[in-house]
């Protein structure tokens, strides 16, 4: 399974052409406390760097860009009730949505694990 980074901190772990999306642990400790998540519909449609989400914490809300265009196939219900999910699990359990991927070469643009530690030192 293949793992990328984009530079607003989402990752998209990438199984075949399923690629599941969510925040780093990086970006959930900045945020803090997440007390919601508005999650996308199933079926919508999404360019890479498409608004796709809003996790809201205790500082602030913060957009959850699509990191590569493709179809959400399925959503984190159990953020709804359990948001702060994120803050526990944010590459596991925490995970936001799939996508079905339209293009999988767009991941090439996208960070490796070294690269994007580089960004959060």
């Amino acid at each position: 399974m293949t793992v990328k980074y984009t530079k607003d901190h989402e990752y998209i772990r990438v199984d075949g052409t399923t690629g599941i999306v969510g925040i780093t642990p990086y970006a959930q400790e900045q945020l803090g406390d997440i007390v919601f998540v508005e999650l996308p519909a199933v079926g919508k449609v999404l360019k890479q760097g498409d608004e796709a989400a809003v996790v809201e914490s205790v500082k602030a809300a913060s957009e959850i860009y699509a990191p590569a265009s493709g179809t959400v196939s399925e959503v984190n219900s159990t953020l709804s009730g359990e948001p702060g999910l994120i803050n526990t699990a944010a590459d596991s359990d925490g995970w936001i949505f799939k996508l079905t991927l339209a293009d999988p070469a767009e991941l090439d643009g996208l960070m490796d694990a070294d690269a994007y530690a580089k960004i959060t030192d």
